[in-house]
């Protein structure tokens, strides 16, 4: 399962940007990825496990702005295409999933 992190959060005053900021930390040190600007990405083993991290995320969601989180699975996620500029770039592979006896 991947969870995305879709944010637009504001950043007009000094207390908005260290909310803005603090979240982006927040969403790092949970292991979410930057796909594009104010669009995170994860890795979850489970469905349960990525709405463990939605939860999680959703506890740190600042006072002002919005997010939206997304959970889809690895079948979704590698039909994803990505363009720059005209050129279509290959995505990078999934993560192995580690299994703990």
């Amino acid at each position: 399962m991947w969870v995305f992190a879709f944010f637009d959060l504001p950043v007009e005053t000094k207390k908005q940007r260290r909310a803005y900021a603090r979240f982006r930390k927040d969403l790092l040190e949970d292991g979410f990825s930057m796909m594009q600007y104010s669009v995170y990405y994860r890795h979850c083993a489970s469905h349960e496990n990525a709405v463990v991290h939605v939860n999680r995320m959703g506890k740190c969601v600042p006072a002002e702005g919005e997010v939206r989180f997304m959970v889809i699975t690895d079948k979704q996620f590698s039909k994803i295409r990505t363009f720059v500029g005209r050129a279509r770039q290959a995505m990078p592979d999934a993560p192995a999933q580690m299994e703990m006896f």
